[in-house]
C-alpha cells in the first residue's frame, strides 16, 4: 500500500489585490489540485487558505510517489516479423532493437486485426517531491491575472511581488524554486504584531502558529466569520443593528490579517441627507459598515474594521471620524447643488450626452422610451401621465453630481430628487424601480406593495397582473 503524508503550499507576497485575492486563493488551490491528479497522485482533504499577503493550501494524505505504470509498445504483424522457416524478419529485429531486449523477449497480442509483436515494461512511478515544482509553477501560471508585474532584476511575473515561499510534504521542507525564491519551511506573520519568521515542524502547525505568535487568521472562511461576529457583537454593544453588505464583507476580509471591529461616528448633521447616499460614502470610499437604530432609521454610528490592535482604539475611532467628515460634506455639497434644479430641468442637458453614434443622444432615447411606455400603458388600461412623466424623467438623474460621484445611487437619486421637485410619487418610485432588480436577490419592482395590495397602484395594474400570472402559467 502506497504511503501518503500531507502537502502544504505557501505563496508569501506584498499586499493582493482585495477584490481578486478570494477568485486567487481557490484558483490557486485547484490547480495544484489539478496538477496531482494530471500526475496520477491521490490526496484527500484540500483546504485552502488566503490573506492579503499570502495564497496557501493543504493537502492531506498525499501520495508519496506516484503508482508504477505498464507501457506498451506494438510492432509489426506477427506474419511480417518471422519468415516462413520461423526465423524473425529484419522488422522484428528492428523493433526488438529499438525496445533494448532481445526478439525472444518480446510478446504476441491478438486484436481484432491480427495478431502483432508487443514490448511490455513496468515504469517505476517519481516520487512526489520530484513533481512538486511542476505542479505548483503551473498552478501559478494558470492563475486567472489579467496583468502581472516584474520586481527586481529578475525576469519572474506574478500579480505582486513574492517574499517567499513555503513548501512542506509532512516533516519534510521540500527544497525547490517557486517564482524566484528558494521555497522552505518558514513563513511569516503580521506586518506589525509578528514579522519575525515562524519555523514549521510540519504541515498540522501552519494554522495553529499562524495564530499565535503569528497573529495571523490564515483561513479566508474562518477570518470572514469572525470579522461578522466583531461587527455584530461591537453594534449590540451600542443598541445598534449593523448593515453588513456581502460584497464588502468579501472585500474588507481581503483587507486584513488580524480583524479588530471599531466603533466610531459622524456628526448627526449628515443625517438630514438621504441614507443612500451615506451609506454608499461609508460602503464604497470608506470601507465602513453602516448601523441602525432599533427603528429601522440610519445613525450615525458605525463600524470600522482595522488590521491592527491598538491600545489606542479610540484613536483609530478618531482617524476613521476625521476622514469620512471630508466624504460626507462633499456628498451633503453634491445634493445641495443638484437641488438648486427641479429635475425636469436636467433634461435639456441630456441632448449633449451621447447615447449611440447611430442612435442618438439619451434626450431622444428617453422620448423613444416614453412613446413605448405610452402605447403600453394605454393598451392596458393605465392612466398613462404618470407613465409618460416617469420615462422622460427617467435618465435625468445621471447629470448630477451626486450620481456622477456614486455611479450606483443613479435611479435613487432620481426619486429623491423627484420627491424634491414636487413630482407625483409614483412618477418618484418609477425612477428608482426601473433598475431592479440590479443583482442577484434584489427586491423586484413594486415590491413595496406586499404590504398594502392595492397601495399607489394605478389603475388597471391588478388587471395586467393577474393577466401576466396566467400566460407564466401556461
Amino acid at each position: 500500500m502506497t504511503s501518503t503524508k500531507d502537502l502544504l503550499v505557501e505563496i508569501g507576497t506584498e499586499e493582493l489585490p482585495p477584490r481578486a485575492l478570494k477568485p486567487l486563493g481557490l484558483a490557486f488551490a485547484e490547480g495544484i489540485e489539478s496538477g496531482l491528479t494530471k500526475q496520477r497522485l491521490r490526496h484527500g482533504e484540500m483546504i485552502w487558505f488566503a490573506t492579503p499577503r499570502r495564497l496557501a493550501v493543504i493537502f492531506r494524505a498525499v501520495q508519496t510517489r506516484q503508482a508504477d505504470t505498464e507501457v506498451q509498445k506494438r510492432g509489426p504483424a506477427l506474419q511480417a516479423a518471422y519468415d516462413k522457416d520461423g526465423k524473425p524478419t529484419r522488422a522484428a529485429m528492428g523493433f526488438a532493437h529499438a525496445c533494448g531486449i532481445a526478439v525472444t523477449a518480446l510478446k504476441s497480442m491478438k486484436t481484432d486485426k491480427g495478431e502483432w509483436l508487443v514490448h511490455r515494461q513496468q515504469r517505476p512511478g517519481q516520487e512526489t517531491t520530484a513533481l512538486l515544482a511542476s505542479i505548483i509553477n503551473s498552478a501559478l501560471h494558470a492563475l486567472p491575472v489579467p496583468k502581472r508585474m516584474r520586481w527586481g532584476e529578475g525576469e519572474v511575473e506574478f500579480v505582486r511581488p513574492v517574499h517567499w515561499s513555503l513548501v512542506m510534504f509532512g516533516a519534510e521542507a521540500v527544497a525547490c524554486e517557486i517564482l524566484g525564491t528558494r521555497a522552505s519551511n518558514q513563513t511569516y506573520g503580521h506586518r506589525f504584531h509578528h514579522p519575525a519568521a515562524i519555523n514549521l515542524a510540519n504541515t498540522d502547525e501552519y494554522a495553529t502558529k499562524l495564530y499565535a505568535p503569528g497573529r495571523v487568521i490564515a483561513a479566508f472562511t474562518e477570518r470572514q466569520q469572525r470579522i461578522r461576529q466583531l461587527i455584530h457583537q461591537k453594534a449590540t454593544e451600542a443598541g445598534l443593528d449593523a448593515v453588513v453588505d456581502p460584497a464588502l464583507l468579501d472585500e474588507v476580509t481581503a483587507l486584513l490579517e488580524w480583524p479588530v471591529a471599531v466603533l466610531a461616528s459622524f456628526d448627526v448633521k449628515f443625517l438630514q441627507l438621504p441614507e443612500e447616499v451615506l451609506i454608499a460614502c461609508m460602503q464604497d470610499q470608506q470601507k465602513y459598515f453602516p448601523c441602525r437604530d432599533r427603528h429601522g432609521r440610519l445613525s450615525e454610528k458605525f463600524i470600522c474594521i482595522a488590521n491592527i490592535d491598538s491600545k489606542a482604539a479610540e484613536q483609530i475611532a478618531r482617524g476613521n471620524e476625521k476622514v469620512i467628515r471630508p466624504r460626507l460634506s462633499d456628498a451633503a455639497f453634491f445634493w445641495q447643488q443638484d437641488s438648486k434644479q427641479k429635475l425636469h430641468e436636467y433634461m435639456a442637458g441630456l441632448e449633449q450626452v451621447i447615447f449611440e453614434q447611430k442612435l442618438g443622444n439619451l434626450q431622444q432615447k428617453t422620448r423613444r422610451i416614453a412613446g413605448l411606455a405610452v402605447q403600453l400603458a394605454t393598451s392596458l388600461g393605465v392612466d398613462n401621465r404618470c407613465v409618460e412623466r416617469a420615462a422622460l424623467l427617467s435618465k435625468c438623474d445621471l447629470l448630477t453630481r451626486m450620481v456622477a460621484e456614486f455611479p450606483r445611487l443613479q435611479g435613487v437619486m432620481g426619486r429623491c430628487y423627484a420627491r424634491l421637485s414636487g413630482e407625483d410619487e409614483a412618477v418618484a418610485v418609477a425612477l428608482d424601480e426601473q433598475y431592479r432588480p440590479r443583482f442577484a436577490g434584489d427586491a423586484l419592482p413594486r415590491q413595496q406593495d406586499r404590504a398594502d395590495p392595492g397601495a399607489g397602484r394605478p389603475a388597471g395594474y391588478d388587471r395586467w397582473h393577474v393577466r401576466h400570472r396566467q400566460n407564466a402559467q401556461r
